[in-house]
């Protein structure tokens, strides 16, 4: 068969709109590298863990994500590939591996596991950093003996069992507005990040310091930064034009609005406080 598939139809046999408009999914999908920023608060020698979880990260993403994907590509013809198989086992049958949907099973499985003990991690990392900063209530930030932030764990514990209960009770309502939130929150993350990276650069030189201090440096600055920002906004934007996936916009931008509306209160609410103290 060889790489026949990747051109007997035309690069893009549908059009180019088939692109744009898995973008989201796609993003969704690559959710996760960016809690290497977020482990690096606990890291024993982050100078030196860091860059390297950032470089195996990479590697790893071209090999089994963008790698799988390109060996699926020239085997299954696009005219075939559906949502009714999944395209590993398809691949899999193809080459006649036994036992090829128990594999597969069993991957994806593990997968999901991974998936969410690096999401708990993360989500109760991020609600004691942000009590620490003082967004939300000091006590999230109280840890136990093992240095175990318990509350951050536990609110972050219930908010996955809650997501998981709606999949099945409310797929259609509840678990759709949660999954829309998610996926494009991803990306507003990303576009900030880059954001962040570009500003950091010029905020650092401008201060006095120089290049050579910094300890980790972003490859082909600032290209990539500029690349991961342009292209995150316009996966924001282009989710637009696509009727299924429009609706990820119309949940995630008013639960934004909430939330700095609610941080916005929650300052001034502490800072009024503050002052009646003062003055007492």
């Amino acid at each position: 068969m060889g790489l026949v598939n990747f051109y007997k139809n035309g690069w893009f046999p549908n059009g180019w709109g088939g692109v744009f408009t898995t973008m989201l999914i796609v993003n969704f999908a690559f959710s996760g590298t960016e809690l290497i920023g977020i482990t690096a608060g606990e890291a024993e020698n982050p100078q030196k863990a860091i860059p390297e979880a950032i470089r195996t990260t990479l590697w790893r993403l071209i090999v089994f994500f963008i790698g799988s994907i390109v060996v699926m590509a020239a085997l299954i013809p696009y005219h075939t590939a559906g949502v009714t198989q999944s395209p590993f086992v398809y691949v899999l049958d193809l080459i006649h591996v036994p036992f090829a949907a128990n594999i597969m099973n069993f991957v994806v499985l593990t997968a999901i596991i991974s998936a969410a003990n690096s999401g708990l991690y993360a989500s109760t990392r991020m609600l004691w950093s942000l009590g620490n900063e003082g967004t939300i209530p000091k006590a999230f930030t109280k840890t136990n003996k093992r240095g175990i932030p318990v509350l951050s764990l536990v609110v972050s514990m219930l908010g996955g069992i809650f997501a998981l209960i709606s999949s099945k009770v409310a797929a259609s309502t509840v678990y759709l507005v949660l999954v829309s939130i998610s996926g494009l929150a991803v990306v507003f993350v990303w576009t900030a990040i880059a954001w962040s990276e570009l500003k950091f650069r010029r905020a650092f030189l401008n201060s006095g310091h120089q290049l050579n201090e910094l300890k980790y440096k972003t490859p082909w600055y600032p290209v990539i930064p500029y690349f991961a920002f342009i292209s995150s906004l316009l996966s924001c934007v282009l989710i637009w034009f696509d009727p299924t996936q429009r609706v990820a916009l119309y949940y995630t931008i008013p639960f934004v609005a909430i939330c700095y509306l609610g941080h916005h209160f929650w300052l001034k609410s502490k800072k009024n406080n503050e002052e009646v103290l003062l003055e007492k």
